[in-house]
């Protein structure tokens, strides 16, 4: 999920590492830069306790290990997993947070304060989770400052509170990490959320090909497009969508638009293709996975 670091005119920045990613938080005032940074923290903590896939001492590795029982879960890990099922939902299932293919999300039994998942089941909340502590933390950083905010987890984007003149500047690219002089293309948002999904820099569990799985045979799904960008009124539904659209390759066009959302989609040669409104844009240089770094 990569979109590299807005630039705005005259923001307060700052960027640090966090639950296995780059956080990035800008602020229109400069003068609530570091409460700003305090209340994105202690979001970052919250999601990272809960769900984090690579903490031992997680909410989330504890409930996996204990599948086929009901475990008491806190109201950040049942959030969590609310917000991921209602993905796998919205998506018709093509967005699946359970590592099973049988019986998946319906799976889960969920309530306010506890959780049951089928024995054998195992969940993967990272990309969701992601995007839900943006939303949470942009909403939360403009509620209390009352100023324009921008949170980028891993290049998964939130804004919340008034926009800066002309909208929150944002690189759009395949790895979130690139600079500004990176091929893709600059667009910008006022409201709502940008994620961006693709298969060129994260590696398979067995470190070869790429991160995405198709949950209808869980495999990787096939590279029809290299990077997939959309906008939606939150990061957690830009997200999903994007993710929902590497799954369906040619479909994915046709099935944005049936939802409403304005979307790049690139593919492994560079060529480029928009939904709903997305601007026009350069072509990107050809994809060749052989000269990538998957690191």
């Amino acid at each position: 999920m990569s979109a590299s670091a807005p630039t705005i005119s005259a923001p307060a920045r700052v960027e640090w590492t966090a639950i296995g990613t780059t956080a990035v938080l800008v602020v229109c005032d400069p003068a609530v830069l570091e409460p700003a940074r305090v209340l994105l923290a202690s979001e970052l903590d919250r999601i990272d306790r809960a769900a984090s896939s690579y903490r031992a001492d997680s909410e989330l590795t504890a409930l996996n290990a204990r599948a086929g029982a009901t475990v008491s879960v806190s109201a950040a890990l049942a959030e969590a997993i609310a917000t991921a099922c209602q993905a796998a939902a919205i998506s018709g299932g093509l967005v699946d947070p359970t590592l099973s293919a049988d019986p998946g999300w319906r799976g889960i039994t969920l309530t306010d304060w506890s959780v049951r998942l089928p024995s054998g089941m195992r969940l993967d909340l990272g990309a969701s989770a992601k995007a839900l502590c943006a939303d949470r933390a942009a909403r939360r950083i403009a509620a209390a400052t009352g100023v324009g905010v921008l949170v980028s987890l891993g290049g998964d984007i939130a804004v919340a509170g008034p926009a800066p003149a002309g909208g929150w500047l944002i690189h759009v690219t395949d790895d979130h990490r690139a600079g500004p002089e990176a091929p893709g293309q600059r667009v910008t948002i006022c409201e709502g959320g940008l994620a961006t999904s693709s298969t060129t820099v994260r590696p398979g569990p067995d470190g070869h090909g790429h991160h995405i799985i198709d949950p209808r045979r869980g495999t990787p799904a096939d590279v029809h497009w290299r990077t997939v960008s959309v906008t939606a009124a939150t990061c957690v539904d830009a997200n999903t969508a994007a993710t929902a659209a590497i799954v369906l390759g040619p479909d994915a066009p046709a099935w944005l638009a049936a939802q409403g959302l304005s979307a790049r989609l690139v593919h492994a040669d560079g060529s480029v293709a928009t939904v709903g409104g997305w601007p026009e844009g350069d072509p990107m240089p050809a994809w060749k996975p052989e000269a990538e770094s998957l690191s």
